[in-house]
């Protein structure tokens, strides 16, 4: 299959498809049945990510049942602390728990040299499911992915996810030069993760800042725009082509600046962003993606098809990816999904 005849890499390419491709974030989870089935087989959260049989499978999921345009690999933004040697469980009913680092001694006991070797059964599974595309949705895209700096590390400082992440805002104010030795720790190990991603069969990336929008705009441009600009640039010079989104959550107004200082293809929009004011102000050069309310999702009915209409109408016209503006939550009936994928393709 050329890639230029799928329709997620056209749009990403700034092609104005339509109808538009679509995809949905953790459109692989628990919302799933046969997803819950092969996460008690796995045993614990990580085990899961770093079985490639079994993280493959459930990747490919969703592509069966609803014939979504993109399938995005199932891992974690936080796989990479892990790789890197951080403290890293998940608790039921809690999320994330890691070993924080509050202080550089705890920052020098990570070891970037060792992330190759333990992200190597992730980066299988991308090949995994490459091949897997290839036979059952060979119109599909793969996309791979990781957390932005920012966000990646709120979590390592904090310790944990939940909350406004108060300890990890705070370094990046009181002590800018240690917050700062953290980023650009996560820039570099983000760019050789994403690249190996992209080694193994990724086609499109994405970097996930769901927490850039803690930030007012100084900060915003410092730990969210400047990291994410270095991280393209750093993919760039291997793989000047390549789709590249960036997903900068409760960006408002700043999202126009985001887009054109970091150099991402295509911007993600939340479910807080209007979709006309994203078009009007969002230079055209750029692709959008959303940003249906999960919610809406949940409720179904006409309701979801209202909403998705809506957004539909205003992205008529240019490069689009329909999606939501936040992850799928494990309420979310498959069936509302399946209503929500004809409403897309009635364009």
């Amino acid at each position: 299959m050329d890639t230029v005849q799928k329709p997620l890499l056209r749009a990403l390419s700034g092609e104005a498809v339509w109808p538009p491709p679509f995809w949905l974030m953790r459109q692989a989870g628990r919302y799933l049945p046969e997803y819950r089935q092969l996460r008690a087989q796995a045993g614990d959260f990580i085990a899961l990510c770093t079985n490639p049989v079994l993280a493959a499978e459930v990747t490919l999921q969703p592509l069966r049942r609803f014939g979504m345009d993109g399938a995005i690999l199932f891992s974690d933004i936080l796989m990479l602390p892990w790789a890197m040697g951080q403290g890293l469980r998940y608790a039921e009913g809690e999320g994330p728990l890691l070993d924080p680092i509050r202080d550089a001694g705890g920052l020098a006991a990570l070891d970037p040299g060792a992330m190759r070797a333990r992200i190597a059964p992730i980066i299988e599974t991308v090949a995994r499911v490459k091949a897997g595309l290839a036979q059952e949705a060979p119109k599909a895209a793969l996309i791979g992915f990781a957390g932005s700096p920012f966000t990646v590390a709120c979590y390592m400082v904090e310790g944990k996810g939940g909350g406004e992440f108060a300890n990890a805002r705070r370094m990046a104010y009181a002590d800018p030069v240690l917050f700062g030795r953290i980023i650009r720790l996560l820039v570099d190990s983000t760019v050789d993760y994403l690249l190996a991603q992209a080694e193994a069969g990724a086609e499109a990336l994405m970097l996930f800042d769901s927490w850039a929008g803690l930030m007012p705009p100084g900060q915003f441009r410092r730990w969210s725009i400047e990291p994410t600009a270095a991280i393209v640039r750093g993919i760039r010079k291997v793989l000047p082509d390549i789709p590249l989104i960036g997903f900068p959550r409760l960006a408002g107004p700043l999202l126009p600046e985001y887009a054109q200082r970091t150099g991402v293809s295509t911007v993600g929009m939340d479910t807080g962003m209007d979709p006309r004011w994203a078009a009007a102000n969002v230079p055209a050069g750029f692709g959008l993606q959303g940003n249906l309310d999960p919610q809406a999702l949940v409720a179904g009915g006409a309701a979801l098809e209202a909403e998705a209409r809506s957004i539909l109408a205003a992205m008529r016209g240019r490069p689009f990816v329909f999606n939501l503006g936040h992850g799928i939550v494990p309420p979310t009936p498959p069936d509302h999904v399946a209503a929500l994928a004809r409403v897309i393709r009635m364009g």
